[in-house]
């Protein structure tokens, strides 16, 4: 038997993807590619994690669910435990919907541009895939979402908002007119909404049971390496979404690092107050260099362009060890980069780093 003849045994839903690949050149001192917290955790919580690492059974397998950290982000979320499961991060649970919910030829509903994974597990389980184009603002198209979920019958259709990569947010009212229309699961993923002044999509669960809140631990708590994140649903649709699920997914260390960072409140509104002022910084300081236009944002990100080809700015900024992201690869976004919340020292790194490749350009 060949290699040839092995691989064809892998079925052509998943041969027909790429791999999902961030490159991490060396030398970079700003990195702000990724939408993580600049803040690491504060030492008082990792002589605290120091303690509960040496009390960790590592020759036990954990809970199903880790329960004690199950009910602090359901007291967090103003839910009962049973509303929640706690996933090795929200990428995790995006599976999970997959297996639950998708058979071959099945209808799905995507807003165009938005985080890739959505489509990758779509055609993973050979769905049907409608993506809506934006507005020229790159705000949602709800009215197209609307028609798309009604036309298709969608069995699921997933809204990122704020939106990953846009920074762009729907108002509550339009998630609620796109779960009133679709006849099957709206998941709304709100890995940003610490950052947004709307409400969450949780306030809608009562009237209406087809939505699924997706939530991420990576972003405004600083814990992107501990992977963390939670779904908030109705219990009944908890119940079954769990029969889909892979046993054991979250470690007992990474449970007593979120439940010591929940302790914490004032610290996570102290964090996101300054990624805030942070994004409005470098937004503001953007809009004053000639040339560049800025996208309005929710997020603690932000994507421009400038009068420079996106691929040589890139590569010139990285020059400078400060990386970004080149957002080319979505249709839509052509020219556009993305540059995350930093601290106030990478911030000017990175803008006096942009103002000298542009002005070089120029001459």
């Amino acid at each position: 038997m060949s290699i040839d003849d092995v691989l064809s045994l892998i079925r052509p839903a998943v041969r027909n993807q790429g791999e999902y690949v961030v490159d991490h050149p060396s030398g970079i001192d700003v990195k702000l590619n990724q939408n993580e917290s600049p803040f690491d955790l504060p030492d008082e919580i990792k002589e605290e994690l120091l303690d509960a690492f040496g009390q960790v059974d590592f020759n036990r397998y954990p809970s199903e669910q880790p329960q004690e950290l199950r009910r602090a982000l359901a007291e967090h979320e103003g839910v009962s435990p049973e509303h929640l499961i706690v996933g090795n991060g929200s990428n995790e649970i995006t599976y999970t919907f997959g297996l639950a919910f998708l058979d071959p030829g099945d209808p799905v509903v995507l807003p165009r541009p938005m985080f890739s994974l959505y489509e990758k597990v779509a055609h993973l389980q050979e769905a049907d895939l409608t993506e809506v184009p934006p507005r020229d603002d790159l705000r949602f198209d709800t009215d197209g979402l609307v028609r798309a979920v009604r036309e298709t019958e969608a069995t699921m259709t997933v809204l990122a908002t704020p939106n990953n990569p846009t920074g762009r947010a729907l108002r509550i009212d339009e998630i609620e007119r796109i779960a009133a229309a679709s006849p099957g699961m709206v998941v709304v993923d709100e890995a940003y909404v610490e950052f947004n002044d709307e409400p969450s999509a949780r306030t809608l669960l009562d009237d209406y049971p087809n939505i699924i809140v997706l939530r991420t631990l990576s972003k405004a708590f600083g814990l992107a390496g501990i992977r963390i994140g939670y779904l908030v649903a109705r219990p009944p649709v908890v119940t079954e979404l769990m029969k889909s699920r892979l046993p054991f997914m979250v470690g007992r260390f990474a449970e007593q690092t979120a439940l010591s960072v929940l302790r914490r409140p004032t610290l996570l509104d102290e964090r996101v107050r300054q990624m805030q002022v942070s994004i409005t910084e470098v937004a503001e300081a953007l809009k004053t260099i000639d040339g560049v236009e800025v996208v309005p944002t929710q997020a603690n990100f932000v994507i421009f362009t400038t009068p420079m080809d996106a691929d040589r700015l890139q590569d010139h900024l990285t020059d400078h060890g400060v990386l970004v992201r080149n957002m080319g690869g979505y249709p839509e976004l052509e020219g556009y980069l993305r540059v995350s919340a930093g601290t106030r020292a990478e911030n000017k790194a990175f803008l006096t780093a942009l103002e000298q490749t542009l002005s070089a350009h120029d001459q």
